[in-house]
């Protein structure tokens, strides 16, 4: 599926975008049956080192020639995104999911904020970060542990946009995630290997923990390579608005959980943000909604 995508310019990144929001809240689903059996900090390390090593093999990225450039930006990269995964997880130990989420977001509204340069784009930021806080329903309840762990994942996930579109517009692209998301796993190793040894014993949890890498890391983030090369960091922060509202509907369709008046108000101002963009002009004058290649 995913290297299907990776063939057809013609695909809008919103589609494309939608498609990987839908598989990571799949993963998530998977992964709430692994909490029992290993800590937040064991699945993470196994998600994140399955998911490398998954696309490696598929990429047989070892033949590619490196330059010291490419494997730095890369191991940035995946370093960002593992510690990104491991702070969510720590947060959402201790928090509400919804509290954690809206604390996390905080790093795609300032990346937004900090590459906003019109009126338009500016209306639009306020917009998505109104729609996501009002599905967050954030509640004054969590200890500081847990609200200090969801703004260190938002700042890991202002990191991950932010060299996620150095690695995906050089010349390393899905390879570097795939190499990036190895040199992750190893820098969060020290937090996660005590609590692997349950996966190790039990393929059954083994196996869950792989899917939730497969369908949490492999398919949104190789996704979200793709839709990293023609569009602006921007309007792509702006984009991440959309995964509360798809967890909303995943949430209807797989768990049967009717949204409220206030979830649908929420989805209705995300959407809204989502249109407003497509005509904002990003860094350098580049359309954001083109698909074309824009400025760093």
């Amino acid at each position: 599926m995913v290297v299907r995508l990776a063939r057809s310019e013609s695909v809008a990144p919103e589609p494309l975008f939608m498609v990987g929001a839908v598989s990571q809240y799949l993963g998530a689903a998977v992964a709430v049956h692994l909490f029992d059996e290993m800590g937040a900090s064991g699945v993470a390390l196994v998600r994140v080192f399955g998911a490398a090593v998954m696309i490696i093999a598929l990429r047989r990225s070892w033949r590619r020639r490196w330059t010291a450039s490419d494997l730095g930006w890369a191991s940035a990269f995946g370093i960002a995104l593992a510690a990104m995964n491991l702070s969510f997880y720590l947060a959402i130990d201790e928090l509400p999911l919804g509290n954690a989420v809206a604390i996390e977001f905080t790093g795609p509204i300032l990346v937004a904020a900090a590459f906003t340069r019109t009126l338009r784009s500016g209306a639009a930021l306020l917009l998505a970060a109104g729609g996501v806080v009002v599905l967050a329903g954030v509640e004054a309840e969590g200890t500081m542990r847990g609200v200090g762990f969801a703004l260190l994942a938002g700042m890991f996930w202002a990191g991950y946009i932010v060299l996620g579109h150095r690695v995906a517009r050089g010349p390393a692209a899905v390879d570097g995630l795939g190499l990036g998301m190895l040199a992750g796993a190893a820098a969060i190793t020290g937090f996660g290997a005590t609590e692997v040894g349950t996966a190790m014993d039990s393929p059954a949890v083994l196996l869950l923990a792989l899917a939730t890498g497969l369908l949490s890391n492999v398919v949104p983030y190789w996704i979200d390579q793709l839709v990293m090369k023609r569009i602006t960091q921007h309007r792509f922060a702006l984009l991440q608005a959309l995964l509360p509202v798809t967890a909303v509907l995943v949430g209807l369709a797989v768990l049967i959980q009717v949204p409220s008046a206030q979830e649908l108000f929420g989805i209705a101002l995300v959407i809204a943000a989502i249109l407003l963009s497509r005509s904002v002009k990003g860094p350098g004058g580049t359309a954001a909604g083109t698909g074309k290649r824009a400025t760093d």
